[in-house]
């Protein structure tokens, strides 16, 4: 069974940085893509980032091109999400989830397994 847990949201000013993390089990994830969605309250859950975990290609959302990194650690079975120059619109909470499939999409209907989320507050 796949487990994502996710870790490292908080409370930052605008303009900071936060780093998350997820931690993923219970496969050899060679195969899949790893991608980070958000939702704010009230809104629907959007696409952030994603990543094939074989390949490394990677694909972000317009709103946080050049502001986001995703990466991912083989050795230690984690992605992350590199957060810098946060606004308050990113306010949101951030969940990781897991694709069977080495194929990048933003679409979080295509993603089979989902962690728990984690809040980021950014003030203003």
């Amino acid at each position: 069974q796949v487990q994502l847990v996710e870790s490292g949201g908080g409370l930052v000013q605008a303009g900071g940085s936060l780093r998350l993390s997820c931690a993923a089990s219970g496969r050899t994830f060679s195969t899949y893509a790893m991608g980070w969605f958000r939702q704010a309250p009230g809104k629907e859950r959007e696409f952030v980032a994603a990543q094939s975990w074989s390949i490394g290609s990677t694909y972000y959302a317009d709103s946080v091109k050049g502001r986001f990194t995703i990466s991912r650690d083989k050795a230690r079975n984690t992605v992350y999400l590199q957060m810098n120059s946060l606004i308050p619109e990113d306010t949101a909470v951030y969940y990781c989830a897991a694709r069977s499939s080495v194929i990048v999409t933003t679409s979080s209907l295509s993603y089979n397994y989902w962690g728990q989320g984690t809040q980021v507050t950014v003030s203003s």
